[in-house]
């Protein structure tokens, strides 16, 4: 069936609410990293997924919170964007009835904005079905949301519900990506993010925050493999001789889990070099977050 609507839909929250976890489910392709641990999430990433005649283009950006560097405040630059330039806005949130305050900032924001908002209710699993009747009314009671859904991202429990929901905000128009295109994320960027998400996964709580990774070389070889040399930076030396680990052991290890999930989205052999530098306090320097990618 041809695409002939689209709709543009931006899925905000606050920190760890599993937005990145909904937005995969809902591609049905990994295109984001889940952590959890924090703001695993820093750029806008972008989810296609086609339903019948109509293309829903997923928004899936970082957590919302108050900004401690300059890393922080362009994450929440991207939230507030991603909000003014969207067809309808999916909020994420935990199943308890209080609220933080950046749900109330995001909520304000929102409001602002005049964009249709869609409530999701997430990780249902986690708690009694009775206690999701205080849960809506807490939100309900909050502000005029188009539609509150109860929803698993992690067991794809109301998802079908939920997408019909978002179908109803799609308008006559182009199809925005071709069939076979689930994100705008290059090869590239996807192999720095598994890299990264491994990391998380690996190392303790502080240090994740304080990583950002490039590619120096990404070669296709004619043998079919493809050699990749990743820069993992840190902030504190300290930091760098953890992430290596004795005789380079944590490093073989966030390395070995990594390559498995590259070669499969690259669809070959991958060879990894890594090498770990100091950038002291790099998410306070505006140009180097630029230099990361976060622009």
């Amino acid at each position: 069936m041809p695409i002939t609507k689209t709709a543009v839909v931006t899925i905000a929250g606050r920190p760890n609410v599993g937005k990145s976890t909904l937005c995969n489910a809902l591609v049905g392709e990994k295109i984001a990293i889940v952590s959890p641990k924090p703001q695993a999430t820093r750029n806008r990433v972008i989810g296609v997924a086609n339903r019948g005649e109509t293309q829903l283009v997923l928004v899936d950006t970082p957590g919302f919170h108050r900004p401690r560097n300059k890393l922080g405040d362009y994450m929440q630059k991207v939230v507030r964007e991603s909000i003014e330039e969207t067809d309808c806005v999916l909020m994420i949130v935990e199943p308890v009835t209080d609220r933080t305050p950046s749900e109330e900032a995001l909520i304000c924001r929102i409001e602002e904005s005049g964009v249709p908002c869609v409530l999701a209710i997430n990780k249902i699993d986690t708690v009694p079905k009775e206690a999701l009747l205080a849960v809506i009314a807490s939100y309900a009671g909050r502000f005029s949301f188009d539609a509150i859904i109860p929803i698993s991202a992690k067991r794809n429990d109301g998802l079908d519900v939920l997408l019909k929901q978002l179908e109803t905000y799609a308008v006559d128009g182009p199809q925005l990506f071709p069939d076979d295109v689930f994100t705008d994320q290059p090869e590239q960027r996807l192999a720095c993010e598994i890299l990264r998400e491994k990391m998380m996964l690996c190392l303790d709580q502080e240090i994740p925050h304080g990583l950002a990774v490039e590619i120096e070389s990404f070669k296709q070889g004619e043998n079919g493999v493809t050699d990749i040399g990743f820069i993992i930076y840190c902030e504190k030396q300290s930091h760098k001789s953890i992430i290596i680990g004795k005789d380079g052991s944590m490093l073989k290890t966030i390395s070995s889990k990594a390559r498995p999930e590259i070669e499969r989205m690259l669809g070959t052999k991958v060879f990894m070099k890594t090498w770990v530098k100091v950038k002291e306090n790099w998410r306070d320097s505006g140009s180097l977050v630029r230099r990361f990618g976060y622009e």
